[in-house]
């Protein structure tokens, strides 16, 4: 049994080492964490940015990766307390965007201001319980390669954006966008995609 198994299958000890790794009801994990354990953990590359401002709230027991001369911007906040972040090479993430995993983001794609995208779901059924004490629901979020999102998107849980796709300003995504789409609204709808027997974008 690997010691991951062994801590996740021990109540006791899992509480204990998360109280080592992250203060009691807070997301952001201890400094200790951030500078001696995730950089053994996670995958970053040298010709990456992330800029000082970030609030990057990354733990050793989930995946991070950043690729190739990839940008995350000022006063985003990267959670992977309950699913996996990955981001591609060559992508940017704009300014006070909020990433939550489970979340993978492709190459060359721009992210630009504002945008919420989170692969979680908090539980409501049980009207005896406050919500923020019911189990969450995890269903990764998905943006392949080329796409462009715009700024105040929001994209919930288990959305696959598709390559080459445009998701206009102020769109809400809740279901998922095709390849060579550009998609606008609450909810997001498609309003043209990319005809390549005539090479041109085509009004849906």
């Amino acid at each position: 049994m690997s010691i991951v198994s062994a801590i996740k299958s021990n109540p006791s000890l899992k509480k204990f080492v998360h109280y080592l790794l992250i203060p009691r009801g807070q997301a952001r994990p201890r400094v200790w964490v951030k500078w001696f354990l995730n950089p053994f953990f996670h995958q970053v590359s040298r010709k990456s940015t992330i800029r000082w401002n970030t609030r990057m709230d990354v733990l050793p027991f989930n995946k991070f990766s950043l690729g190739e001369k990839s940008t995350i911007e000022d006063y985003c906040t990267v959670n992977n307390g309950v699913g996996d972040v990955h981001i591609g090479s060559h992508s940017r993430i704009g300014m006070s965007n909020v990433i939550i995993g489970p979340v993978c983001i492709g190459n060359h794609v721009i992210l630009a201001q504002n945008i919420v995208m989170s692969g979680l779901n908090h539980g409501y059924e049980d009207v005896t319980i406050p919500i923020h004490m019911q189990p969450v629901s995890m269903n990764p979020i998905v943006i392949e390669d080329d796409t462009w999102i715009g700024a105040n998107v929001v994209v919930t849980a288990g959305v696959t954006i598709g390559k080459h796709c445009v998701i206009a300003a102020g769109a809400v995504v809740t279901k998922s966008i095709p390849p060579f789409s550009i998609a606008v609204g609450n909810p997001a709808r498609i309003i043209k995609q990319f005809d390549f027997s005539s090479n041109e974008w085509k009004k849906v």
